[in-house]
């Protein structure tokens, strides 16, 4: 089935707020996140959570999508995770049934034809955005559950076959690089 991301998720900016140094709130950026949208680091609480609507904060399985800058790129919020809110750099999509898994859509939206098109689509000169209107816009392939959990088992199989590859590469280098010092000894 083919879709449109705003028919299966509500879809509401981040917001704007000013950090303190101690809080009860996480106030998530992009720098909190690496390329490939993986938490980095340990989260400090740094919103006062008077100051935050409940409306605003994140629940398990909610998308963040990095509307901002040259790094997009989806996240899913889990529920581990301390209390947070997006910063307005994000899109907060929540789905609106169980026809789509939350791990598919970020899969979906983080592979590279849906990254060229939106990237494609971004507006802006100095700091690149992509609109809420395109996100809304952005076409969505949704196949059965089964084949979803297919798909990210074989997306995570991928990743972990990448991460083996080159964690041998580097070891196959340092015995290189030891074997070449110790022939020069």
């Amino acid at each position: 089935m083919k879709t449109t991301l705003g028919h299966i998720a509500a879809i509401q900016t981040g917001v704007f707020a000013k950090p303190v140094a101690e809080g009860e709130i996480v106030y998530l950026q992009a720098r909190h996140f690496d390329e490939n949208g993986e938490l980095v680091g340990v989260l400090h609480p740094d919103l006062l959570a008077e100051e935050i609507s409940e409306k605003h904060q994140l629940l398990a399985g909610d998308i963040l999508f990095s509307a901002k800058g040259t790094k997009n790129f989806a996240a899913i919020f889990e529920s581990h995770n301390p209390a947070s809110v997006a910063s307005t750099s994000f899109f907060v999509l929540r789905l609106q049934d169980g026809s789509v898994l939350p791990e598919y859509l970020v899969w979906f939206i983080n592979h590279p034809n849906s990254q060229n098109l939106l990237k494609g689509e971004a507006r802006g000169t100095s700091i690149p955005s992509i609109s809420k209107s395109m996100l809304e816009s952005l076409e969505i392939s949704i196949p059965d559950l089964n084949t979803q959990k297919l798909i990210l088992k074989i997306a995570k199989l991928r990743n972990r076959e990448k991460k083996l590859k080159q964690q041998i590469e580097t070891l196959r280098e340092k015995q290189i690089q030891q074997q070449i010092i110790n022939s020069i000894k």
